[in-house]
């Protein structure tokens, strides 16, 4: 038991300090080749914050617990949604551009109901997998296709400096960063599911509240500090990036690894709330203006949302 304790709690604590190095790092090559603000948030950003869910979705999956996968990436999207944003927009009200929600809104509203599609059957295979990649490679590839039609200017604001001197380190320190971030994930799969086997829960409740939870916290971290920066597309990027990357990465991992039955309760309970909130999303940022701002009453409502979905986690 304390063995499990301490390995999920180092766990979490070198995922954070490895998804921070290596989206700052990530963010200084992003900078060196001037790719956009939007862009980091959607792609660095979202893909390193979204790293820990990863890497913890295909080492839970090949040690045959496929159920705390995809409990990792349905909790990991609610907690990014109410519990990252709500915090995020408490602490200084989020400005969103109309042209994020007709794009990247759209296409995350997409695959959120996709996902819906493939798990309705109850089963993930190695097709339902296949098509969770091919969405993520169509993404990828508008997403370079946008950097390079990209005309932003607000490279200052990142305040993110390289020495082209030190690319070499940078790069070093990426993959240092990657390295680290996986050990600690085989040490929050293996914590996270000597917990369950102790206290008699299953794979899925562990992945739904301590796992996912500790895995959004790269993306708190991410968006505090850009809100307190005020760039505010990075942090609508980071949580749009991040949850499409979780819907489609972290949940085809399991499907290609080890294809597995869905709990009934994914359905009933998981999947609903989760869509909710991504529809949610839209209609707190969607003001009918150029520009759309998540107050801090709407950030309130989203905080005690996750309360909401707490308690139905936990006591019913």
């Amino acid at each position: 038991m304390l063995m499990s304790i301490i390995s999920l709690v180092s766990g979490f604590v070198l995922l954070i300090w490895s998804a921070d190095a290596f989206t700052n790092n990530g963010a200084k090559i992003a900078n060196i080749y001037k790719i956009s603000p939007l862009i980091i948030g959607l792609l660095i950003f979202g893909f390193g914050t979204s790293a820990p869910e990863m890497l913890v979705s295909g080492l839970a999956a090949y040690a045959g617990h496929p159920q705390l996968s995809i409990g990792n990436a349905f909790g990991s999207n609610i907690f990014n949604i109410a519990l990252v944003l709500g915090i995020t927009a408490i602490i200084l009200p989020v400005q969103v551009k109309q042209d994020i929600l007709k794009k990247e809104w759209l296409y995350l509203m997409l695959v959120t109901l996709v996902a819906g599609a493939l798990i309705w059957d109850r089963h993930l295979n190695w097709g339902d997998g296949i098509i969770l990649l091919g969405l993520l490679a169509l993404f990828l590839i508008y997403t370079f296709v946008e950097s390079k039609q990209s005309k932003h200017s607000e490279f200052e604001n990142l305040a993110i400096e390289v020495n082209q001197a030190q690319k070499g380190k940078t790069w070093l320190m990426l993959i240092v960063s990657f390295a680290v971030l996986l050990g600690s994930a085989q040490l929050v799969v293996w914590g996270g599911s000597e917990l369950a086997a102790a206290f008699g829960v299953s794979d899925l409740l562990i992945g739904l509240s301590v796992v996912a939870l500790g895995t959004s916290l790269p993306e708190l971290a991410v968006s505090i500090s850009s809100a307190l920066k005020k760039q505010h597309e990075m942090v609508v990027g980071n949580i749009i990036g991040s949850n499409l990357f979780n819907t489609v990465g972290v949940l085809a991992i399991p499907s290609l690894i080890l294809p597995f039955d869905v709990p009934e309760e994914v359905l009933t309970r998981d999947y609903p709330f989760m869509l909710a909130l991504t529809v949610l999303l839209f209609v707190f940022a969607y003001k009918f203006k150029k520009e759309g701002v998540i107050s801090r009453v709407e950030g309130a409502v989203l905080l005690a949302l996750i309360g909401v979905y707490l308690y139905l986690l936990l006591w019913t």
